[in-house]
């Protein structure tokens, strides 16, 4: 359908429906601002007359479909379980993965119009990125392509019409500290992440959140900017914490990775988990499972994230409109032998 035709379609159908032609385009492209009995009536009538969205003509136009998955690194615990859920999901609906890691710096400037001119090219039915940093100006270019992103955990807030899948980040953070403030704790500390990243922001405010439901106040002391969610963030932050006159009794870090630093650098020092200082960690990976001692951690369904992920980016290359552009799954507070009553 060459664009003449194409525009007749719509003109077509919006007289039909008794709409404006920019009515049908929007309905067309994703856009929210249109009236859910409007949209249901124009999406019956394009269908009637046969209309494609350009992204559906050239997936029909491909022998298989292939999704691109952009990850910062490939050697996190978080990235990897977050992956089998999707190849799991693909291998079921006959989708072929393409991964690449770019990490945060390469995915800022890469040139927006030549990566989603790429992805059409080559291809592709759309792509999802795992907890990168993707500019507004990126997103753009890929939506005025009309060619599906969903995002898993970003760091900065996606605009409104770019689906993201995460999980319950503050309910996650409230319920790790209420699980230290129930065993008696109230010295706690937290050790985040990158400091911008929407997932560390929303887990700060549930601890604030769990500490003022308490009567606890904030001690500014104990809240430590790890800048990464690695170990070393770990490592660095109990360092810092170490030098207090009062140190903390318990320890609520941001991600498992942060917690395994924390867990690494406590044995270097001497420092008992959990009989000198509690510790809990966020994300629910294995390797805070086999952690010695095994870590109390907030899990994320993460393997369900990247189902949802993909699922939620093979329903728009359809042309399907979507309920919900944000999803968020929820978590668990799965206790282990990391965290215990403060000494006496």
């Amino acid at each position: 359908m060459n664009a003449r035709v194409e525009k007749t379609t719509l003109a077509a159908v919006a007289l039909q429906v008794g709409v404006s032609t920019p009515t049908v385009s929007k309905v067309v492209n994703g856009r929210e601002d249109v009236a859910p009995e409007t949209r249901a009536r124009v999406l019956a009538a394009l269908e009637q007359a046969g209309y494609q969205s350009p992204l559906q003509r050239r997936s029909a136009t491909k022998a298989g479909t292939v999704v691109e998955v952009v990850v910062d690194v490939l050697t996190a615990a978080y990235t990897v379980e977050v992956l089998n859920g999707i190849l799991q999901f693909a291998a079921g609906a006959d989708v072929e993965i393409l991964v690449s890691a770019t990490g945060p710096a390469t995915s800022r400037q890469s040139n927006p119009e030549r990566r989603a001119q790429r992805i059409i090219d080559e291809g592709r039915a759309g792509m999802i990125v795992v907890t990168s940093a993707f500019s507004e100006a990126q997103l753009h270019a890929f939506r005025r392509r009309q060619v599906p992103v969903v995002v898993i955990d970003p760091l900065n807030p996606p605009p409104a019409d770019v689906v993201s899948v995460g999980a319950t980040n503050w309910a996650g953070g409230k319920a790790a500290t209420e699980h230290l403030l129930e065993l008696g704790h109230r010295r706690i500390a937290y050790i985040g992440g990158i400091e911008r990243a929407e997932c560390n922001q929303a887990r700060l405010h549930g601890y604030m959140a769990a500490l003022a439901a308490h009567g606890v106040p904030v001690d500014p002391r104990y809240v430590i900017s790890g800048g990464r969610f690695r170990r070393d963030s770990g490592t660095a932050g109990l360092k810092a914490l170490l030098k207090l006159d009062q140190r903390p009794t318990a320890i609520f870090a941001a991600s498992d990775s942060i917690a395994l630093g924390v867990l690494s650098e406590a044995a270097r020092q001497g420092i008992r988990i959990p009989e000198d200082m509690s510790l809990i960690g966020f994300d629910g990976t294995t390797q805070g499972e086999e952690s010695v001692p095994a870590l109390t951690s907030v899990a994320q369904p993460l393997e369900e994230m990247g189902r949802a992920a993909l699922r939620a980016l093979l329903r728009q290359a359809r042309g399907e409109v979507l309920d919900s552009r944000r999803v968020e799954l929820a978590t668990q507070v799965i206790v282990r032998d990391s965290t215990a009553p403060p000494a006496a």
